[in-house]
């Protein structure tokens, strides 16, 4: 008997790619969902949502380019609208730890009336390996509006086998997992790491905010980089200089520590 549909919105991204790999692995029927797939899914198209969710039992839900977007309430709310009507049964959803507009649209996925975990992550080890960080590793210099706070980095690999995990097994329901690592690092900790592994010489540099929004205003345009700077803002205020225990509580295991992240990328050429 073929198993329940899975979708998973943001197929391509960071945390889902990595979902729908494992999803596949073990056998499940799951449906990569993104602007490049067939049936394709656009956060800007919601009337191609319900051809995308048909069929569809659990979903995971990334939302782009954050759900501290001001427009990400409503995208929410009309998703859940629209997953009820397909008759999705569970939503996981990817949230920002201490984001505030994240938390409006976890109390949407509540009020659904549809069964929802909400997966709470923290900073991203992999924003450094393969995400927005990348480029400012290889070139050297780490310059963020962080100061000298401190933050539990979390791999999205445990990101991803906590969402599987919620995806398949029904005692998830209704949970909320504070995901973090094991550890809290300053970006000034966090980039001695990475040089020891890598051998090359990487620098944090602290800026001001508007120094930040002015150089990413030239890289990404206006509104994004408005975003992502009032994030920073927001969340790098050491709201989030505490550890979350979701990892353990959804999966029995510890966290994968930021180091050994930092190891693997290396030797997988992440930054050669």
């Amino acid at each position: 008997m073929q198993s329940p549909q899975l979708a998973v919105i943001g197929a391509t991204g960071t945390t889902g790619r990595r979902i729908v790999e494992r999803l596949t692995a073990l056998g499940h029927d799951v449906r990569p969902l993104s602007r490049r797939t067939t049936p394709r899914f656009d956060w800007d198209e919601p009337s191609a949502w319900p051809d995308a969710l048909a069929g569809v039992r659990g979903l995971y839900v990334s939302y782009y380019p954050d759900l501290v977007a001001p427009q990400a309430p409503a995208a929410i709310e009309a998703l859940t609208a629209v997953a009820r009507e397909a008759g999705v049964e569970r939503i996981v959803l990817l949230a920002g730890r201490g984001e505030a507009g994240a938390q409006r649209c976890e109390d949407i996925v509540r009020a659904s009336g549809i069964d929802h975990t909400v997966v709470r992550a923290s900073w991203f080890a992999q924003n450094f390996t393969e995400g927005q960080l990348h480029e400012s590793v290889l070139g050297g210099v780490l310059a963020l509006p962080a100061g000298d706070v401190v933050e539990p980095f979390v791999d999205a690999d445990d990101i991803a086998d906590v969402a599987v995990a919620a995806l398949t097994e029904p005692r998830h329901g209704g949970r909320v997992y504070e995901l973090t690592g094991p550890r809290l690092l300053s970006f000034d900790t966090a980039a001695q790491e990475i040089s020891a592994v890598t051998g090359a010489p990487l620098a944090y540099v602290p800026i001001d905010a508007e120094t930040f929004r002015q150089a990413l205003t030239e890289q990404v345009g206006a509104a994004h980089a408005d975003l992502l700077t009032g994030l920073c803002v927001e969340v790098f205020d050491g709201r989030n200089e505490s550890l979350g225990r979701g990892v353990q509580e959804a999966l029995g295991r510890e966290p994968r520590d930021f180091a050994d992240v930092c190891r693997a990328a290396a030797a997988a050429g992440a930054w050669a």
